[in-house]
C-alpha cells in the first residue's frame, strides 16, 4: 500500500539546540507505527512538526499526496490529522459529551449532528456513562481516554497519539490497546504514536522508528528494534530484552 505519511529529511533547531536532525520514515494507510526513544529525543518536537505547531528549518512532510510543512495546525487538522498532547488538554469546565462535541464540530457544523457524533465515539471509547460529567473530575485513565476521543472527533485519517498511555496501570494499558487495536482493525484508521510503556508498543506496533539526540538510530520491525544493540545502549537497558 502507499504511504499515507512521507517524512524526508526533517529537522528543527532552537537556537544551538537540535532537537530533531534529519529524520526520515514513512506510514503506510492503516499501519500503527510507534516513535520510541528517550526523554528528550525530540519525539514530541516531531509530533509538533507534523501537527503544524512548528515549522521545520528542513525537510518536507507530505500527507495524502501533499506536502505540509509549515502549514498551521487548523489547517493540519482540516486535512485529517488529529493528535493528542502528552499532557492532556481538556476544557476542563465542558462536560465529557460538549469536549468531543466541540471536535466533531469541526466536520459537522450542524450542533444535533456534531452531537450524536460524540456520542458513538464515548461509546467507542468506553466513557458513554460519564458523557454528562465534568472533564475535571475525571480520572486520568479517562481523560486520557477522553483526549483520545477529542482527537478522533476530528474524523482524522492520520492519528497522532502522545504517550496515551503514560501514568496507567498495566490492565488500563490493556484496555487502551484493546480500544487502539480495534479502532485500527474496524475503520482502518493509521495510527502513530509515542510510547514508553514497551507492552503496548510490542502489542500494537507494526514498525518502530528509535529517536536518540534528535536522530533516527533504528527503525524497523519491534523484535528486531529492541534487540538493536544502540537502542539497548541508550534507551531500553539489557535487562528490558533479556
Amino acid at each position: 500500500m502507499s504511504a499515507l505519511l512521507e517524512i524526508k529529511g526533517l529537522s528543527k533547531n532552537f537556537r544551538g539546540l537540535k532537537a530533531v536532525q534529519n529524520v526520515s520514515f514513512d506510514v503506510t494507510q492503516g499501519e500503527i507505527y510507534a516513535v520510541i526513544g528517550p526523554n528528550g529525543a525530540g519525539k514530541t518536537t516531531l509530533f509538533n512538526m507534523i501537527a503544524g505547531a512548528y515549522a521545520p528549518n528542513d525537510g518536507t512532510i507530505i500527507f495524502a499526496g501533499e506536502r505540509i510543512e509549515g502549514l498551521p495546525p487548523d489547517a493540519v487538522c482540516r486535512r485529517g490529522i488529529g493528535r493528542t498532547f502528552q499532557i492532556v488538554r481538556p476544557f476542563p469546565a465542558l462536560s465529557v459529551h460538549d469536549n468531543v462535541m466541540v471536535g466533531a464540530l469541526l466536520r459537522e457544523p450542524d450542533t444535533s449532528r456534531a452531537s450524536v457524533r460524540a456520542h458513538e465515539i464515548l461509546r467507542l471509547l468506553g466513557l458513554h456513562d460519564k458523557r454528562d460529567m465534568i472533564a475535571s473530575s475525571l480520572t486520568l485513565p479517562d481523560r486520557k481516554r477522553l483526549e483520545v476521543a477529542r482527537a478522533l472527533a476530528t474524523d482524522p485519517k492520520l492519528l497522532l497519539l502522545d504517550e496515551v498511555m503514560a501514568g496507567l496501570r498495566p490492565t488500563e494499558t490493556d484496555v487502551m490497546v484493546d480500544i487502539l487495536r480495534d479502532l485500527n482493525r474496524t475503520s482502518g484508521l493509521t495510527i502513530v504514536l509515542i510510547e514508553h510503556v514497551m507492552r503496548a508498543v510490542m502489542a500494537l506496533a507494526g514498525r518502530v522508528l528509535v529517536l536518540h539526540h534528535g536522530e533516527a538510530i533504528a527503525q524497523g520491525e519491534p523484535a528486531a528494534v529492541v534487540r538493536d544493540p544502540a537502542v539497548i545502549k541508550s534507551y531500553l537497558g539489557t535487562e528490558v530484552v533479556g
